[in-house]
């Protein structure tokens, strides 16, 4: 009788510093249930993974959930496996700091558990073969990765049941393949079915079933907390694997004593499937899925999985200007870390956290808060390096090819791109450790062609009795309403944009984009003169009307003080009719709507005429922002919203609020803006 080893791990993670009301709903719902449920069978073998603040959290906060860790731990129950402790991409973060955040997970676990972990949780199961010497070096024998890693290298499906080696330069590791067909099987299928797909993977004698997936879908997940526990799912689970005895539980590194490798596997740079669409651009994601239906699920199964794949995970740097400038900040710091104290070297590993930078079917980086703590961990290091002097530093941060100007006063960190019209993309305080330039535009997804072309299919999922659905195919509800919100932007949400319309700038034509831009300076390079700070585009004003362009400098020159911006702008045009200009800002807040502008709020939009002076009050660091112009204009703003896809459907979001300074002149304009911080 064919045997096989039930290799079971459970994940666990939430976004660092993540809201606290989140945190303790994913403990409530989901790992406290879990681990109660698990110390009734104390038989059963299972592996975990958590991420070390997550952790740390639960020991503190919620001990007695800790207290049966350590007890599952202590009768050899659980096998612990190691990671980054701030649950880094791994192939993200420069070797030094891998290594430093797996040591710094592991003496977590020797310290509380005992144990020193010899797998490691690869997050998002992001391979890349250059990480084998820094796991290796860390004490680390094995990780898990999909099937999929393997199917996609041209590797035998049908063998997936054991692990195989991989080596780079000579450094050695197993990597265990995950079953697909279990992460879609567990916990959604009846207990029957679930227990058949294991028996399913039993290919030769000493088989293994490997199952290594989110412990949030044990509880946390839609519809899982009531048919887990409530209908006792996982309990009817675990009862009836340990009765069934062509099943045998095991840790994975009791496996790998008892059983040779495979053979060798060198495996491309990826991650699952899904990620690989993600990660590509909208229209190349559709693509992708088309093709994927031309082809037919068996065809693709059986041959075009080896061919066919999306992006690799850094794609999302590519595909998101703003996930790459906190990446690339981040490694500006890495870089320079011997110069950081302890506790700025650990707001460094913070800043690592994965769940930031990319997006997928969960917010990522489309949340607010989370780019909010992000920033919160950069500036940090910041205000570590702040002295009375505000200095300069000129420099390529985020590996364009164009330079920027980083400026930190004793209050501000303040960056200024040369690619994007000298414009502000940092306005950090270091005093409140917020950024009012954590903005994001409004972009295309491919999720969006759901709501704009609808089909029967992305609104019907058939349930059977024995089964509930995944957030990978659970029903959508599709609000018409939000048709209106899909927007696209066509340049970056930074501040100081300069615009140029020979038609006058309304509340509407700013919101929706249909505005006539006649200028290049919006979203073109400028030069910077780095002794004066002080940018410089030699332009045009483009006519439908006319047969030429109009020569058009425009010149703008920044100076600071420890909680003010100062800007004087200069532009001068061959074009002698009259022109509009507008002035853009996009201020990141926390909560827009109840953000004042001039003591008004923004629920449906502002609009104010003949002023030199815009007063904004934020609620949630207590600083007031004023900006002042040197002649009277016209204030239009709104709240900027983006629509994303999230575990739960579509979100609106309110990324932050979008305003302009506009005023007409012919041939010539000078204004000089003051943005100055203060206390409320």
């Amino acid at each position: 009788m064919k045997k096989v080893s039930l290799l079971f791990g459970v994940h666990m993670h939430q976004p660092v510093d993540n809201f606290g009301e989140s945190v303790d709903e994913a403990i409530e719902l989901c790992y406290k249930p879990f681990f109660e449920t698990m110390i009734k069978y104390p038989d059963f073998k299972f592996a975990v993974h958590c991420s070390g603040w997550l952790l740390d959290k639960i020991r503190v906060e919620h001990s007695d959930t800790f207290e049966n860790m350590k007890s599952l731990t202590k009768n050899g129950s659980i096998e612990w496996i190691g990671a980054g402790y701030y649950e880094p991409v791994l192939s993200a973060i420069p070797s030094t700091d891998r290594r430093a955040q797996i040591k710094k997970l592991s003496s977590y676990l020797h310290k509380y558990f005992g144990v020193k972990p010899k797998g490691l949780w690869l997050t998002e199961r992001v391979w890349e073969s250059a990480l084998i010497p820094d796991l290796a070096a860390s004490g680390i024998d094995y990780t898990v990765v999909d099937d999929y890693h393997f199917l996609s290298s041209g590797y035998d499906a049908s063998k997936m049941d054991g692990f195989y080696t991989t080596e780079e330069n000579g450094a050695d590791l197993s990597l265990f393949p995950i079953a697909k067909s279990l992460r879609y099987a567990l916990p959604f299928y009846s207990v029957k079915r679930a227990v058949d797909s294991i028996l399913a993977c039993s290919q030769n004698e000493n088989s293994a079933a490997i199952i290594f997936d989110d412990a949030e879908k044990f509880g946390l997940w839609p519809q899982t907390h009531a048919w887990v526990y409530e209908k006792k799912w996982l309990e009817g689970f675990v009862e009836a694997v340990l009765a069934n005895e062509r099943i045998k539980t095991e840790h994975y590194s009791s496996y790998m004593k008892n059983n040779r490798s495979l053979g060798i596997a060198y495996l491309n740079n990826t991650s699952y499937f899904e990620m690989g669409e993600w990660s590509l651009k909208s229209r190349q994601t559709i693509a992708l899925e088309e093709l994927k239906q031309k082809m037919g699920d068996d065809y693709f199964n059986d041959v075009g999985v080896s061919f066919i794949k999306g992006g690799i995970w850094k794609n999302f740097f590519i595909k998101y200007h703003e996930s790459n400038y906190l990446h690339k900040r981040m490694l500006h710091h890495s870089l320079q870390q011997d110069s950081l104290d302890k506790n700025s070297l650990e707001s460094l590993y913070k800043l690592q956290t994965n769940d930031v930078f990319w997006h997928g079917v969960f917010g990522g980086l489309y949340l607010p808060n989370l780019r909010d703590n992000a920033y919160k961990y950069l500036l940090e290091i910041e205000k570590s390096k702040a002295k009375k002097e505000t200095s300069f530093e000129v420099l390529d941060i985020d590996k364009d090819g164009f330079d920027e100007l980083k400026v930190l006063t004793q209050n501000l960190s303040l960056v200024f791109s040369t690619k994007f019209g000298g414009q502000m993309v940092e306005f950090g305080s270091l005093d409140t450790l917020f950024n009012w330039q954590n903005t994001l535009m409004r972009r295309e997804e491919a999720y969006h062609d759901k709501i704009l072309h609808p089909k029967e299919s992305d609104h019907v999922h058939k349930e059977t009795k024995d089964e509930i659905a995944t957030i990978h195919n659970e029903s959508l509800v599709i609000d018409e309403a939000l048709k209106a919100e899909l927007i696209y932007d066509w340049h970056p949400k930074n501040s100081f944009i300069d615009h140029f319309s020979d038609e006058e700038f309304t509340q509407e034509n700013f919101k929706s984009l249909t505005f006539k831009e006649v200028g290049d300076f919006a979203n073109q390079p400028f030069e910077l003169n780095k002794k004066k700070n002080i940018f410089l585009r030699n332009g045009g004003i483009f006519l439908d009307n006319a047969y030429r362009n109009y020569a058009t400098t425009l010149e703008k020159e920044y100076t600071f003080s420890a909680n003010s911006i100062t800007l004087d702008t200069k532009c001068k045009s061959e074009y002698e009719e009259k022109l509009f200009f507008a002035q853009e800002f996009n201020f990141h807040f926390a909560h827009p709507d109840k953000v004042t502008f001039n003591s008004k709020n923004l629920s449906n939009g502002f609009s104010q005429h003949g002023t030199d002076e815009l007063l904004i009050i934020d609620d949630f660091t207590n600083k007031t922002l004023k900006i002042k112009v040197n002649q009277k204009c016209s204030i239009f703003a709104f709240i900027l919203n983006t629509i994303s896809q999230s575990e739960s459907g579509f979100d609106r979001v309110a990324q932050g609020v979008s305003f302009i300074f506009t005023t007409p002149f012919e041939s010539k304009l000078k204004l000089k803006f003051s943005l100055e911080l203060a206390d409320v």
